[in-house]
């Protein structure tokens, strides 16, 4: 046994079904053992960003970690958007990357670079192997550390000699599972009783809920105390969002629907949310100001935005059953205001649902997809750009990461890795990739991967032959347009050179008859799809006016 069998050993021995990525000629060793492996695959890509966006959202679906591998140098720079997509949207991640040899080398520094010295501001852990003894502890270290709370990335570097040691120590070690402590009951009592004493509380869900079994219990909690609840656009789901007590999503920070209750509430309930998402609301450091209860796996991250006046710290799902088990509902909890405004915010979000000028109007789309993934367990995944909004605000979710969106890194061109990646892990589910025509084409090489993986899935690009977000900004700034419009190939064509079927709707109605074909079909599917932003220059008076929902 050499070093690069003890490695993929040790990574069997993490439960590891799959390495994405593109191999160097210092990974061959590496890939070598590989090739003898029956329990791991190599899922060969295009491109090592969209190797880590798939490994990534493997990490963000199953709680296990995706792992990904790449060459030095370029290869390895290519990873970088990948770990701090990684990073901060709390996803375990394993970036492995190979280095020339270490102990001796006859080809100077031509490609290297500090690897290691890049990725340790991006990751939880970084570290080069210098003897192939530590594998084991290295790779049962990176797992362990990737996946506890915080969750997210960790890389090692694997240099072509260490790979290739000789007579390496067989000593794998065992993986324990590692169970959070619970909160003291001094914080769970003081919980209760600000809950108790307030008289509009609100709950909102954050991403951190949305990782392992939070579903159940937070439910519950709505369930037997009747508080409304609204979520973070990385929240969304963990609440069936058609639950008659849901408010809708924070697809903004400020002057949407939902501020309007967040502003009449006195205490918040900020279940699993962190201030590396984009925050929700904004926190007044004033007398009478809403009060905050921060209740996750980690201690608060204060700054100007978000500074709670409770922490309540450890598992979530034990210390929320903990509060409802205990909690008394109050006479002078006054939450008509709330129901009253769910009502009103359901009407306001359909307002253009059924709309049918040409082309489409990103809400249309958005329920035009909604109504064809019929089942609950169907997933969209997103790229970014101003449609999140949209779908944050619009798609409503009944099962936990069913709508997979960035709201922390909010990159492009994850889209259709993460619409790639959600279909293996997921093979029995429909998904739609929602891409934008900028966002598309930053990975759309990996169309190829897709149709040689087999994987029955839809591409959906809202095309408006821009960088529509920030020409939406640039125009709201007062700006003249300048240097965000640009062209397109014909995707049609485009899809069809990789052997995937093309399509370009004509109307939404003609939308609705291919998205329908398309999900229900076998192989990749495109749909070219013109979209009208034009709403998105007056959503501030039309969408957004906080007057016209202070009921």
């Amino acid at each position: 046994m050499n070093a690069s069998d003890l490695f993929i050993k040790a990574l069997e021995n993490e439960g590891v079904e799959y390495i994405f990525g593109i191999p160097g000629e210092e990974n061959l060793d590496l890939l070598e053992a590989l090739r003898k492996s029956d329990k791991i695959k190599l899922i060969l890509t295009r491109h090592e960003q969209g190797a880590g966006f798939m490994a990534a959202t493997y990490g963000r679906l199953t709680g296990k970690v995706g792992v990904c591998i790449s060459t030095l140098g370029p290869g390895a720079t290519n990873f970088a958007t990948a770990a701090a997509y990684a990073q901060l949207g709390a996803m375990p991640l394993l970036m492995i990357t190979g280095q020339k040899p270490i102990k001796k080398s006859k080809q100077g520094r031509f490609q290297i670079i500090d690897i290691v010295g890049m990725m340790k501001p991006m990751t939880k852990y970084a570290k080069q192997v210098v003897n192939g003894n530590n594998v084991p502890s290295m790779i049962r270290e990176a797992f362990k550390i990737a996946t506890t709370e915080r969750p997210g990335a960790v890389h090692i570097e694997f240099p072509e000699d260490i790979s290739a040691e000789e007579d390496v120590d067989d000593n794998i070690y065992p993986v324990q599972e590692f169970e959070y402590p619970q909160a003291n009951k001094k914080a769970i009592a003081d919980a209760i009783k600000m809950i108790e004493k307030a008289k509009r509380p609100l709950l909102c869900v954050g991403n951190a809920a949305n990782r392992g079994e939070m579903s159940t219990a937070l439910t519950e909690f709505v369930n037997e105390t009747g508080i409304p609840f609204f979520s973070t656009q990385m929240g969304k789901g963990v609440i069936d969002e058609n639950h008659k007590l849901c408010l809708s999503t924070a697809a903004l920070s400020k002057d949407d629907f939902i501020h309007c209750a967040i502003e009449r509430s006195d205490l918040i309930i900020n279940v699993g949310h962190d201030v590396i998402e984009k925050p929700p609301f904004f926190m007044e450091n004033s007398e009478g100001a809403t009060k905050v209860i921060h209740l996750n796996f980690f201690p608060s991250e204060v700054d100007d935005t978000y500074f709670p006046h409770l922490d309540v710290i450890g598992d979530i799902a034990t210390n929320i059953e903990k509060i409802t088990n205990n909690i008394s509902k109050q006479e002078h909890w006054d939450f008509e205001y709330y129901i009253r405004l769910a009502e009103e915010i359901r009407t306001r979000l359909g307002k253009y649902f059924g709309d049918t000028r040409f082309p489409i109007l990103p809400q249309k789309a958005v329920r035009t997809i909604r109504q064809t993934l019929t089942s609950d367990d169907d997933i969209v995944t997103l790229d970014n750009g101003v449609y999140k909004i949209w779908f944050a605000r619009n798609y409503r979710c009944a099962k936990p990461n069913t709508l997979l969106l960035d709201n922390a890194l909010a990159t492009m061109g994850a889209g259709l890795p993460s619409g790639m990646a959600a279909k293996m892990v997921n093979p029995n589910s429909k998904v739609v990739a929602v891409c934008g025509d900028g966002g598309f084409m930053m990975n759309d090489q990996e169309m190829e991967t897709a149709v040689r993986l087999g994987l029955d899935m839809t591409v959906v690009i809202l095309n408006d032959n821009a960088y529509g977000m920030i020409k939406w900004k640039q125009s709201g700034m007062g700006f003249d347009n300048f240097g965000l419009d640009l062209g397109n190939p014909d995707f049609v064509k485009f899809a069809e050179s990789f052997g995937a079927k093309g399509y370009r709707p004509t109307s939404c109605e003609d939308f609705a008859e291919i998205l329908e074909k398309c999900v229900n079909g076998k192989g990749v599917h495109l749909i070219d799809l013109a979209v009208d932003y034009s709403l998105n220059h007056s959503i501030l008076n039309d969408l957004l006016a906080k007057k016209q929902c202070m009921l």
